[in-house]
């Protein structure tokens, strides 16, 4: 598959993909197991599309990994989600500087814990050199919260008259390119808060596997899938 992807011409590959990684809890649930292993086992699959993005020259990639709707979820489990970011984050980091991958974060951090928040900032400041690719994590990250942040962003910078152009530099994202690709597993269709200005032109393509079961061949497909489609941008 990875070869299809090699042959297609450099501008039909796209440059950022966004995913939505949907999935993690009912695949442990299908399974009759704590919601834990599922996360779990979906940190393996972050790992072999990371791989696979950059085998596939894909320049940016962007994981929904944490959104601002997750903290309705139980204590318990947004603990251990905590506790899993930050071990992935520190055992992760010197394979992503050993690929040449920066690493980036889309959202606001000053609502973690003190430790995870200082291990994360230390792992970009680690990888700040990398230039082959960049990680760009949705961390805390809601599409409407952002938007509002960049308004009030503006306004306190003395815009008095805010712009498209205003307000896309100062989104989490920026200077991240909009993404090109925006893939969601489960099957589920819709953009649940994410990217929501950046997405205006996006391709979607949604896929009926869960997170956990997502594949190298399933990521590549959705790539060539892509490279079949014809983007007119409004024009």
């Amino acid at each position: 598959m990875i070869n299809k992807i090699k042959a297609l011409p450099l501008q039909k590959i796209p440059l950022h993909v966004a995913i939505i990684m949907d999935g993690n809890r009912r695949w442990a649930k299908e399974k009759k197991l704590p919601v834990f292993y599922g996360h779990k086992k979906g940190v393996d699959t972050v790992k072999k599309i990371v791989e696979a993005s950059k085998k596939a020259g894909i320049k940016y990639l962007t994981l929904y990994a944490f959104s601002t709707e997750n903290w309705k979820r139980s204590k318990k489990e947004i603990k251990l989600l905590f506790s899993l970011l930050k071990k992935c984050i520190l055992d992760y980091k010197d394979e992503l500087k050993k690929n040449d991958i920066s690493l980036k974060i889309s959202g606001n951090l000053d609502e973690f814990p003190l430790d995870l928040a200082r291990s994360i900032k230390d792992s970009v400041l680690y990888l700040s050199d990398c230039k082959s690719m960049v990680l760009n994590l949705a961390l805390n990250y809601g599409g409407r919260k952002e938007i509002v942040d960049a308004v009030n962003k503006a306004i306190k910078d003395g815009i008095r008259i805010i712009t498209e152009e205003e307000i896309e530099k100062r989104l989490y994202t920026y200077p991240l390119p909009f993404p090109d690709l925006i893939i969601r597993t489960s099957g589920e269709m819709r953009l649940s808060n994410f990217l929501i200005w950046q997405s205006a032109y996006s391709e979607l393509y949604i896929i009926e596997k869960l997170w956990p079961d997502f594949n190298e061949d399933d990521f590549y497909k959705a790539i060539i899938d892509y490279s079949k489609r014809e983007r007119r941008m409004g024009r």
